[in-house]
């Protein structure tokens, strides 16, 4: 017996040499499984991600967009090259970019707002030959297709897959869950299309400003259409000048105005009256952009733009600035407003006349058609017909919008004679778009400058020699021309304009603090019979603040019927005054424009003008803030809503005696 401690021998253990190659055989097939499985690994892998990029990303794509994929591809699997590792480190860039870069690009407003958009989607296609040669039934397949997409009709799908077509759409935009649960159904000749879905996340607001796109994705109306190319071509956003904030308030103001006098349709419009930018142009009944295809025509109608109406009194603005830039007359010339002009079977009056002799300043405030009619007539056909055209009433606003019509109504030839002249004077006998009025007020409160208006928000500019931050107009490529106005003229029109809101027809207007001025506007609607004595289009044109004009107001509403709180008048002061009132003391703030309440009282001496001269006085001098005023500070907004600071040129003192 072996003792305790004592180390066991040495055994002894012969291998054979069958035993030996059969280990060194048993080795070697471990390495070889190993192998294989680690090259099955990365097989099964590379199916994984092309199964990934046909079921998940490829349906999304276009055909172009899959051949750039199926390009990078074949570079990865190329040999290694000496810029691989920059390549791989833009590789998920390349790969999403192409992407994005294909969609349509937003539409923002001036301060970044999303107005619309395009999202990727897929478009169900199907090729009902290739269907049949794998031995599909239609049926069966357009049964199984319903239950993804419940929407279409069994009978549909089945007879379009039982055509002989190579190539067809089912249906567009579909969901992402929708293409999952199609692409699972397995069914060899159902193919998915690379899309897009425009989308408005604003709904109906500015949806006539907008327009919209085709199933192609081409632009129809509106911003979409204008400037179709420019979405398709840049992916970076389109900044138009609408001010949603703007919109929003003029649409609602407008809508209230056509619920409460029942209105058949409506517009309104905010221009900045420098650099011709539209911050607000709002169309009523408009509808919801999204649903495109489910407006009626009377909602896809851009009135602002589109329709053309008799300007009425709106247009005495105009008549007063030729005959004084003309030097025919002088602001304390009268006019006889007692005795009605009678051609043939036409007789001109007054509404409320005041039969009697009126000043200028009075034929303004009290809407005289007389009064105007007799400034026209000394005007004469020729310059007045020459003033409008260098006022832009006889083409169509150069706008970018499609829609702007160029259907303006006048005299043509010798049918432009003295009677015309007389009621063209008073704005009847022509008809053009709000936004011609718009821009033709704009000119007269801006010193007359003649302006072009834009849809596209300018970037700003700093003025020469420093200060504050105005806007670049639309046209600074163009040299500037000279003014329509003297700056003397100009002065009287603005005095003039603010007269109408604190004196005349427009008091429901004023809002204090901020100088309103304007000019009321009823015309009596036309149908083929002649003129509707109980039917008419109520509009109000204003320009704020007039020691410093900045921005013009436009509201209108078609044939709208009064109330018992307007004692039944459906006319421009009771109806569309209020409602531009409302806006400006609504968006003024949204501007950067603060009431100013501490230098009213002279301000609005400086505004001033009497409605009758007072012998041996002169017109107050404007009223300039002072430089070390304090300034309200502006909103945050891409037009900076520049402070109020008053430019008004000091006209040359105009004697009050009569000549």
């Amino acid at each position: 017996m072996k003792e305790r401690g004592t180390p066991s021998p040495i055994e002894t253990v012969r291998v054979t040499a069958p035993v030996l190659a059969q280990r060194s055989t048993m080795a070697r097939t471990r390495k070889r499984l190993l192998v294989t499985g680690g090259v099955f690994a990365l097989m099964y892998g590379a199916v994984a991600v092309q199964l990934s990029l046909a079921s998940l990303l490829a349906p999304s794509l276009t055909p172009t967009q899959r051949e750039s994929l199926a390009e990078s591809q074949k570079q990865e699997d190329a040999p290694p090259t000496a810029d691989d590792q920059t390549a791989d480190q833009s590789a998920q860039s390349q790969l999403v970019a192409p992407i994005l870069d294909r969609l349509r690009a937003p539409i923002t407003d001036r301060n970044g707002q999303v107005l619309a958009t395009s999202l990727p989607t897929a478009d169900l296609i199907a090729d009902p030959k290739k269907m049949r040669e794998y031995g599909y039934d239609p049926l069966t397949v357009a049964t199984q297709i319903v239950k993804i997409m419940p929407t279409l009709s069994v009978d549909w799908v089945a007879r379009r897959l039982s055509s002989n077509s190579t190539y067809l759409t089912l249906a567009y935009h579909i969901s992402p869950t929708q293409e999952l649960a199609l692409n699972d159904l397995g069914v060899i000749g159902i193919d998915f299309n690379a899309g897009e879905r425009r989308s408005y996340p604003m709904g109906v607001m500015a949806a006539q400003v907008l327009g919209t796109v085709d199933v192609d994705g081409h632009g129809l109306g509106g911003a979409e259409q204008a400037f179709d190319k420019r979405l398709n071509d840049d992916a970076t956003p389109l900044r138009l000048s609408i001010d949603v904030r703007v919109q929003s308030a003029v649409r609602d103001e407008l809508s209230q105005g056509m619920a409460t006098f029942t209105a058949e349709a409506g517009a309104g419009i905010v221009m900045d009256v420098h650099t011709g930018e539209i911050l607000g142009m709002v169309s009523m009944p408009d509808y919801d952009a999204n649903q495109y295809s489910q407006a009626t025509p009377a909602q896809r109608m851009n009135h602002a733009l589109a329709s053309v109406y008799e300007p009425g009194s709106t247009f005495k603005l105009q008549t007063s600035s030729m005959a004084l830039q003309y030097g025919l007359i002088h602001i304390w010339d009268q006019f006889d407003a007692a005795h009605p002009i009678k051609f043939g079977r036409f007789t001109i009056t007054d509404y409320k006349g005041k039969h009697r002799f009126l000043y200028l300043p009075e034929v303004l405030a009290y809407s005289s058609n007389l009064g105007a009619s007799h400034i026209a007539d000394l005007v004469g056909a020729d310059r007045q017909r020459a003033w409008l055209a260098k006022m832009g009433m006889f083409q169509r606003v150069p706008i970018e919008l499609p829609e702007a019509t160029s259907h303006v109504l006048y005299p043509k030839g010798n049918a432009w004679g003295r009677l015309a002249t007389m009621t063209i004077g008073f704005g009847q006998g022509i008809a053009v778009s709000p936004l011609h009025v718009v821009r033709g007020t704009a000119i007269i409160a801006n010193g007359g400058n003649m302006i072009r208006p834009t849809i596209l928000a300018q970037d700003p500019v700093p003025p020469p020699g420093g200060g504050l931050v105005v806007q670049a107009a639309a046209t600074t490529a163009n040299p500037p021309a000279e003014p329509l106005l003297s700056s003397a003229n100009a002065d009287i029109m603005r005095r003039l304009m603010r007269l109408v809101v604190t004196t005349g027809y427009g008091k429901a207007a004023n809002v204090p603090g901020y100088f309103v001025g304007g000019k009321t506007g009823t015309s009596e609607k036309i149908s083929g019979h002649g003129y509707l004595k109980h039917s008419n289009v109520a509009a109000f044109i204003c320009v704020f603040p007039m020691d410093n004009p900045r921005f013009a107001v436009y509201m209108m509403l078609d044939n709208p019927h009064g109330t018992d709180a307007t004692h039944g008048y459906s006319t421009a002061g009771a109806v569309a005054a209020p409602m531009a009132g409302r806006v400006i003391a609504r968006i003024a703030p949204i501007l950067g424009l603060l009431p100013d309440n501490t230098d009213a009282a002279a301000i609005d001496e400086g505004l001033s003008i009497p409605l009758q001269p007072v012998v041996n006085q002169i017109l107050p001098r404007p009223f300039v803030i002072p430089v070390s005023a304090p300034q309200p500070s502006p909103a945050p907004s891409s037009d900076n809503g520049a402070q109020r600071q008053a430019v008004m040129p000091a006209a040359a003192s105009v004697q009050f005696a009569a000549r």
